[in-house]
């Protein structure tokens, strides 16, 4: 039957059509927000960390959401998604064996396997944690490839923060450090608060030989992103990931264009080098 989940990568056969992909877990990381993992059945799914799929609700639309799992586990196709329109609510409120239509994976990944030898800076600006976990992941399990690690993440308030066990595992090891802020917060909140800049200089980093990945709200990555350069981190290493209305994955709709760029196309990971005069711009 047509609706029946079809055991094979998604995108691979035709991109324009999606394929059904069983719902086998779902997480509520936050009020508004929850994290589903699909079965991708026996072929598993492969994706580089950084990509995103589109996500279709039979009969209501659907969305671009970036890839939030271990791309080192192809078993399950994880994604963070928060309700914001109809076909995000509709997707928070699935639960296991419901069925999503996958496109994908579509758009450029984080570098990671280009930053050998680097010190590494991943800052995460609220849901801006989800495109980034792929990449903490994959640098973690290559872990002796890189010098320094820092993750620097921030959210509005302590119910805000995703991944709550998995940030406790990251703080427990010995070749990794995370540093996390709040807005605001309750007298029961014992961390720092304040914006995601304010913990830059609390990391451990060489500025010329750092690479640092971006994520979050555009305000929070200008500013982020002013910060490095200020301290010497090269424009080429700082890499931020863009969404700008996203709807066909593939280039063809010129929803998402960014002055001569595609964001799902050439990114939605870019080098800060090679976006920096359009970010500028306004009415682009």
């Amino acid at each position: 039957m047509a609706s029946e989940p079809r055991s094979v990568t998604p995108g691979r056969l035709e991109p324009m059509l999606p394929v059904l992909l069983p719902v086998v877990k779902r997480r509520r990381e936050t009020g508004d927000t929850v994290t589903l993992a699909l079965d991708p059945g026996p072929e598993g799914f492969g994706f580089a960390p950084g990509q995103f799929n589109m996500l279709t609700v039979l009969g209501l639309g659907e969305v671009p959401i970036s890839i939030s799992g271990d791309p080192g586990d192809r078993s399950r196709l994880v994604h963070t998604i928060r309700a914001v329109g109809p076909v995000t609510r509709a997707l928070c409120r699935l639960t296991p064996g419901a069925t999503v239509g996958v496109r994908g994976p579509y758009g450029t990944p984080w570098p990671v396997a280009g930053q050998t030898g680097r010190d590494i800076l991943i800052i995460a600006g609220g849901l801006g944690l989800a495109p980034l976990r792929p990449a903490l992941c994959q640098v973690l399990a290559r872990r002796r490839e890189f010098g320094a690690v820092e993750v620097i993440y921030g959210a509005r308030r302590p119910e805000d923060l995703l991944y709550r066990e998995e940030l406790s595992r990251w703080r427990g090891r010995f070749d990794v450090r995370v540093h996390v802020t709040v807005d605001a917060a309750g007298a029961d909140w014992r961390g720092p608060v304040g914006v995601v800049t304010t913990l830059i200089p609390h990391a451990r980093f060489d500025p010329p030989y750092t690479s640092a990945f971006i994520c979050g709200p555009g305000v929070m990555m200008r500013f982020t992103v002013g910060d490095l350069l200020a301290r010497g981190v090269p424009e080429e290493r700082i890499f931020v990931s863009l969404e700008r209305n996203m709807q066909c994955g593939l280039g063809l709709c010129g929803h998402c264009q960014l002055g001569p760029l595609f964001v799902c196309k050439d990114g939605p990971v870019f080098s800060y080098a090679r976006v920096k005069e359009w970010l500028t711009l306004r009415e682009i």
